[in-house]
């Protein structure tokens, strides 16, 4: 199932989404959340992007402090995953791992370099 990305550039304060094909999916499988990855494998030439986070087909959110790539049940005190309405309480909640999957669905980025070309550019030719 081919990834759908979420890319936010931190000078523009924008958003952008866009699906990814299945071969490009593939590079990006195995990496993990914090990684670095360069922008050629996803086809935005001469950026480096950062994965942040993401979530499955079923909607779990990927913790960054759990490690491999399936489903945990674990106790959460704050974000990703659980917001509490008051300090101190913590909740048992099912997350996925940090590690990307064929499970994935949506996988949120950040722009760490900018490359020669504009982000809505290169996406509008990709898409």
């Amino acid at each position: 199932m081919p990834f759908k990305l979420v890319i936010s550039d931190p000078e523009t304060a924008k958003a952008i989404q866009y699906e990814l094909d299945d071969a490009k999916t593939n590079a990006l499988v195995g990496k993990t959340v914090g990684e670095i990855v360069e922008g050629d494998i996803i086809g935005l030439p001469g950026y480096k992007l950062k994965i942040t986070g993401g979530s499955d087909t079923s909607g779990f959110p990927i913790r960054p402090d759990v490690h491999g790539s399936g489903k945990k049940r674990i106790l959460i005190r704050g974000p990703p995953g659980f917001r509490p309405k008051r300090d101190g309480i913590a909740r048992r909640k099912m997350v996925r791992g940090r590690e990307l999957s064929s499970e994935i669905s949506q996988v949120n980025m950040r722009v760490e370099e900018k490359g020669s070309t504009p982000l809505e550019e290169l996406i509008t030719k990709a898409a």
